[in-house]
């Protein structure tokens, strides 16, 4: 199934290019807020199929492009985002895992607006990414058990601020990684059933139609059972709680003022958004090379030097 969030945060299933309303089926839920709700379907979901598995058979609905989707995770309770995470292509040794927390309120949908905010960054990078939505409350998960905890999969992108916050690389830094509308999350929640095989998705992102991102979940470093055991060491997970899966960094590139951006993968779903900079701030078009060599060769150091490779802070009009 495919969960959405629609206009007010109506919840409801995604069939083709359907929406259909579940919110008879899940009027005796708590609805404090919308992610109480989205909590309260994750966790009654065994009950509640049978009656969401009815509504889907009869596709009464309206056509998604008459509706405004939301992020299908409205506020999740945590973000923990893996740092890298994929070999770059190459036949490397795994690096061991690293995670850092990124804000809720970065949290917006498919359609919205990225804002690049005032502060000095040398340059906003795109990582497009799979998410992996939690299913139930865990903590110190073994790794033979990791996935009866996940509940399904999301498109995520994660918007970054390089050289933002005291660390050099401005890899894992919160507040790089954590503005307002860093965090675009969709079109849908897609429950783990839908794609039996995780490790092979095609992961693809596009900026004005121009195709940046292109790699396989095939390449992860850490798959998702190792990443959760991981996660859960640190911090209990509960329902609705995102982990991202990290990125590839071949096909990184800069987002600036005016850009559309979009996001797809496989079996999982495709989403774009808006991107908008009150400065107007420019960068070199096209994929951050040294950056992407930096990844690839292990060699660390400052990222985010643009896509020349020349260190060159970016161009004001």
């Amino acid at each position: 199934m495919r969960f959405v969030m629609y206009n007010d945060f109506q919840p409801g299933l995604l069939v083709k290019d359907t929406v259909l309303d579940i919110s008879p089926i899940v009027r005796d839920l708590p609805r404090y807020t919308p992610h109480v709700l989205l909590q309260g379907i994750i966790t009654n979901f065994d009950r509640l199929r049978p009656r969401l598995e009815e509504l889907q058979r009869s596709g009464k609905g309206v056509p998604v492009a008459s509706v405004r989707l939301r992020s299908p995770l409205p506020r999740p309770g945590k973000m923990m985002c893996c740092i890298g995470n994929y070999k770059e292509g190459t036949q490397r040794e795994p690096r061991p895992i690293d995670m850092f927390l990124k804000s809720p309120e970065a949290v917006v949908g498919a359609g919205d607006t990225v804002r690049l905010p005032a502060y000095s960054a040398t340059i906003f990078h795109h990582e497009a990414e799979l998410g992996v939505v939690i299913g139930r409350q865990a903590k110190d998960l073994r790794q033979a058990e990791a996935m009866d905890a996940v509940f399904g999969y999301t498109c995520f992108i994660d918007v970054s601020a390089r050289g933002v916050g005291r660390t050099t690389q401005g890899a894992g830094s919160f507040i790089g990684k954590s503005y307002d509308t860093f965090a675009p999350i969709g079109p849908a929640l897609v429950t783990k059933d839908e794609i039996p095989d995780p490790y092979s998705l095609g992961v693809r992102f596009w900026v004005n139609g121009e195709l940046r991102q292109d790699y396989s979940t095939a390449d992860m470093e850490h798959r998702i059972p190792e990443v959760l055991e991981f996660a859960s060491s640190v911090s209990t997970l509960f329902p609705g709680d995102l982990i991202a899966c990290g990125t590839n960094h071949q096909g990184l590139g800069a987002l600036q003022d005016g850009d559309e951006a979009a996001i797809e993968i496989e079996r999982v779903g495709r989403m774009s958004v808006k991107v908008a900079d009150p400065l107007k701030r420019t960068w070199t078009r096209g994929v951050d090379l040294e950056t992407a060599r930096r990844l690839r060769t292990g060699e660390g150091g400052p990222m985010g030097r643009g896509p020349t490779g020349t260190g060159d802070a970016p161009r004001n009009p």
